[in-house]
């Protein structure tokens, strides 16, 4: 027979225990973005970038969800197809923001590889029940037929699968050279929250 000191204890015990449950389950929810340079935050501080931003942004309004970037400067869709397995059995996410393909186009790699890794991605992604977000990338007009087959990929792999997307990650500063570095190809950190600002608008109605 418990005392009722006894049972008072295991009462409070079992109160801790289920109020806990929830917590350890929103803790587990991940936003993992799977980027180049223009994601990992090239030539400016981390917390600066949109990543770091978007992982503010959720501590406010969604608490339940972490950001983890696993993006890679100089990072091809070959090299991100071949890291992603890991990336998510690591994770676990919910949510997979695949932001790659510029240094395919800038390297003139083939459209029928980029649009194959692509879709591998997504593939992987969705077999471990995550939501993917595809963020579009484009080339400048110099790149010519090109440059429009490329961006096109992104535009008709989103359709074709259904997914949520981003037209073009740099849309609105893409043609404001202020807000580039003096590579002329990454943003600087005051371009950071309109990057930011596209990618929330799509990313936030996954966020079940």
């Amino acid at each position: 027979m418990l005392r009722p000191s006894s049972f008072r204890l295991l009462r409070s015990l079992l109160v801790l225990f289920i109020l806990a449950q929830p917590l350890a389950a929103l803790a587990a929810r991940t936003v993992l973005i799977f980027g180049d340079s223009l994601s990992a935050g090239y030539g400016i501080r981390q917390e600066d970038a949109w990543p770091s931003l978007l992982a503010k942004r959720l501590q406010e309004r969604h608490p339940d969800y972490n950001v983890v970037n696993a993006s890679i400067s100089g990072e091809t869709s070959s090299g991100g197809r071949s890291r992603l397995p890991a990336a998510l059995e690591r994770h676990n996410p919910s949510v997979v923001v695949i932001a790659l393909g510029s240094n395919d186009g800038l390297r003139g790699l083939p459209i029928a590889t980029l649009r194959e890794n692509l879709l591998a991605m997504i593939d992987a992604a969705q077999k471990t029940k995550a939501r993917v977000l595809l963020v579009g990338q484009r080339l400048p007009p110099n790149y010519g037929r090109y440059a429009e087959e490329f961006a096109q990929t992104f535009a008709d792999i989103a359709r074709q699968r259904r997914l949520a997307s981003v037209d073009f990650l740099l849309e609105g500063i893409a043609t404001r050279r202020d807000l580039f570095q003096a590579d002329a190809l990454h943003p600087t950190a005051e371009a950071q929250p309109i990057l930011m600002e596209s990618v929330w608008k799509r990313l936030e109605p996954l966020l079940k």
